[in-house]
């Protein structure tokens, strides 16, 4: 890509383009506006620009439809899509057809300048990738997979996946924390994937799963005739990772006797097997995880405060689901499409009141538990909408209230005023909650983390 990176800028609105271009031009991009769909087609076809900002709703041809066509034509394009009146239904077309981001109007300056630099980094990074495979493959070596992104469009996450390309090449030990089924594992596989360790293996253990002697012989190896049992030499998993990585999970559970060992593993990059005299070098990258809050462990004596220094090179936390609702929409259509393609069936969709529910309910079990109630979901359904009752009685199981309250105050809060406008569109479009964010001008996940909030207030 040149030094300008060029953007096709597509709206139907003159002072939005204009707006665009000046903005742009300042900030050193080479700009090129087109009125309308059709001539942003026609721009397409005629150039071939690095990135593509287009507005959703214009008559004719649509945002969706230009997006279609950039993605036909060359799928390394970005392509940022604005609209002022974000849907639950575009934003899953979007985002199943490779939309880069779903900017909803009005935005900042500073917001959309923060997203062309990261869709000319995404840009940079593929061209580079594509031109190293096909240079591997003219020296006749073999080409890796392709890594596979985590899911997720929230800010918070995004940030991660931002954090975790920016580590992925160092062999720096690495903690992730977060509450069960949010992901952790997902996140270090990915870390791996994108290492300069990716063409080695992947090994993990749950340290809170197995008995303290067990755990040490599966973690460092044991020789013949250590203990009743060991009728052969055995090779840990510290060994077996070698030139890879090793995924520690739950290690906040391991006892204290195996912590000192781990923290030689750490300190000298060597293990010594179970009954063995001799240590055995290691090369692996170390990823640990644990839902404990680590710091608390060792004030209490739970954990040794030097193998917490050692394992605390580089953290980073995975927010629970109930914190990403941004990504509720788009996690549901992947696990649904994952299960339909693993039941190699027709993939079935939630129902407006279905996914109500889902956007509602708490998720204690984070993305573990959304993955196995969509499963749940799917098994019970025998047609292609998923409704309500099919959903574990967890999840719907709901107390009834009233969509605009009774009560009354002379002067009320700022909040309460609010909470009342949003109440009486939600009545007036019958509890449709995509219209409703729509009258009001919200992006829907905003709707529903508001009304989450007003049943967490009302249960208080």
């Amino acid at each position: 890509m040149t030094q300008q990176p060029s953007v096709l800028v597509i709206d139907d609105e003159s002072g939005i383009l204009d707006t665009l271009r000046i903005l742009l031009k300042k900030e050193g991009y080479e700009v090129t506006v087109a009125q309308g769909g059709k001539a942003g087609l026609e721009a397409i076809r005629t150039g071939t620009p690095d990135i593509v900002v287009t507005d959703v709703r214009m008559p004719q041809v649509t945002g969706l439809d230009i997006l279609a066509a950039v993605k036909e034509q060359d799928p390394m394009t970005p392509v940022i899509l604005m609209t002022a009146q974000a849907s639950l239904q575009s934003a899953i077309q979007a985002v199943n057809i490779g939309a880069f981001f779903y900017l909803q109007k009005p935005f900042s300056n500073d917001e959309l300048l923060a997203i062309l630099r990261r869709a000319c980094e995404f840009r940079q990074i593929r061209v580079e990738n594509k031109q190293l495979k096909a240079e591997i493959r003219r020296s006749g070596g073999a080409v890796r997979a392709p890594v596979t992104r985590p899911i997720g469009k929230s800010r918070r996450f995004q940030e991660i996946l931002r954090f975790a390309d920016l580590v992925a090449p160092t062999d720096s030990t690495l903690l992730i924390t977060g509450e069960s089924g949010t992901g952790k594992e997902v996140l270090a596989r990915y870390t791996h994937d994108a290492s300069n360790r990716a063409d080695g293996p992947f090994m993990s253990i749950n340290c809170g799963a197995l008995p303290e002697t067990l755990l040490e012989s599966e973690l460092f190896g044991h020789v013949k005739g250590s203990f009743t049992g060991a009728v052969r030499d055995k090779q840990g998993l510290f060994a077996a990772a070698r030139g890879g990585t090793f995924f520690m999970d739950e290690v906040g559970e391991m006892p204290a006797s195996l912590q000192v060992k781990l923290l030689r593993v750490l300190q000298q990059r060597e293990v010594i097997p179970v009954g063995a005299t001799e240590s055995i070098p290691v090369d692996v990258r170390i990823i640990a995880a644990t839902n404990r809050d680590l710091d608390e462990e060792v004030r209490r004596g739970h954990f040794r405060s030097d193998l917490f220094y050692r394992i605390n090179v580089l953290a980073v936390e995975l927010p629970p689901l109930r914190d990403r609702r941004d990504d509720l929409i788009i996690l549901v259509d992947r696990f649904l499409q994952d299960l339909a393609t693993e039941g190699e069936m027709e993939p079935k969709a939630l129902s407006t009141e279905a996914m109500d529910a889902v956007m509602v309910y708490e998720w204690p079990g984070n993305v573990r538990e959304l993955q196995n109630a969509l499963e749940h979901a799917v098994v019970l359904c025998r047609g292609s909408l998923i409704e309500p009752q099919h959903l574990p009685e967890r999840i719907t199981r709901r107390k009834k209230e009233p969509l605009v309250a009774e009560r009354n105050q002379p002067n009320p809060a700022l909040d309460l005023v609010e909470r009342a406008y949003i109440m009486f569109v939600l009545q007036a479009e019958g509890g449709n909650k995509t219209r409703a964010a729509e009258v009001l001008g919200i992006d829907p996940s905003t709707l529903y983390r508001k009304l989450s909030r007003y049943e967490e207030v009302e249960a208080s």
